[in-house]
């Protein structure tokens, strides 16, 4: 009788719920200080980062090896004969590389690491989608063979209030960031096949950087229903309002919020509005 796992990373920002329904386990990434390191979402939050900028800017550091080892220890003790861990874009960050490596140490669970090519809620959608399969009875073999139709349905934008942290981060140029800061460019952010960030856009101010958001998701909108998740990072006085035009669009089968974790808001800031946008299959492959 085999036993599947599901696995995710703390850049997914799958919340309580989620987590409980699907007992998913969550491998956090570390933010560090001078002086002291914090985990993801477990002992800092996302506003006390902000809040912190003031001060210093920490760097941030994958889930340990330590912390992959210790995790495959307790699945296989728990009767474990499968996993699904779906990760953070291997063009992002190295935990994907990582954990291939801790789970080959581990032979008796058969272990598949898809690249999610994605990051924030765009990971968590695929996961909710694995978690769905599992609870319903699907094999291993047929989550894996669905995981990329899944990938291909999901697309991520978001507008950063500055380019600072993009730029000190190395996400983006220093001279294009800087020149986008002096121009007031509010950047729409996405993710290509690749899983490494693109400019989508160039808005200028904020105002129009809100509006492509909200063009966009329309415009997937009319095409096909869609999830739509509203994401954000810092942005507490504006994401409300942001998300009330949202809601006001037609063929949004579901609308779910969410707050970017401690470590991406390291690399984006305070002030980021983005949203998810979920197509719906065309047959749902886990009924």
């Amino acid at each position: 009788m085999s036993k599947i796992a599901l696995i995710t990373d703390s850049t997914s920002d799958v919340d309580r719920e989620m987590i409980e329904k699907y007992d998913l386990k969550v491998l956090p990434l570390r933010i560090i200080y001078k002086d002291r390191e914090y985990i993801d979402r477990v002992t800092i939050t996302p506003k006390e980062v902000y809040d912190n900028f003031i001060y210093e800017i920490p760097s941030t550091s994958l889930p340990s090896m330590q912390d992959m080892e210790d995790m495959y220890v307790k699945l296989e003790e728990e009767g474990y004969t499968h996993a699904i861990a779906v990760i953070i874009s291997a063009g992002l960050s190295g935990t994907y590389n990582t954990l291939r490596l801790a789970s080959e140490n581990h032979p008796s669970i058969e272990t598949c690491v898809f690249d999610s090519k994605s990051l924030t809620i765009g990971e968590a959608a695929i996961v909710e989608e694995c978690g769905e399969m599992i609870q319903s009875g699907k094999s291993f073999d047929q989550i894996v063979a669905a995981l990329p139709e899944i990938q291909s349905r999901i697309t991520v934008y978001y507008a950063v209030d500055t380019l600072k942290y993009l730029i000190k981060g190395g996400r983006i140029g220093k001279v294009s960031g800087t020149i986008g800061e002096i121009l007031n460019i509010k950047p729409i952010i996405s993710i290509n096949s690749d899983g490494v960030y693109y400019t989508y856009a160039k808005p200028k101010g904020k105002k129009k950087a809100i509006s492509k958001l909200v063009d966009i998701a329309r415009e997937a909108l009319e095409i096909t229903p869609c999830k739509i998740w509203v994401m954000h990072g810092g942005a507490y006085e504006e994401v409300k309002p942001f998300s009330e035009t949202i809601a006001s669009l037609p063929n949004i089968t579901r609308l779910c919020f969410g707050e970017i974790s401690p470590v991406a808001g390291v690399h984006t800031g305070p002030g980021l509005l983005g949203i998810i946008i979920v197509k719906e299959a065309s047959t749902k492959i886990y009924h």
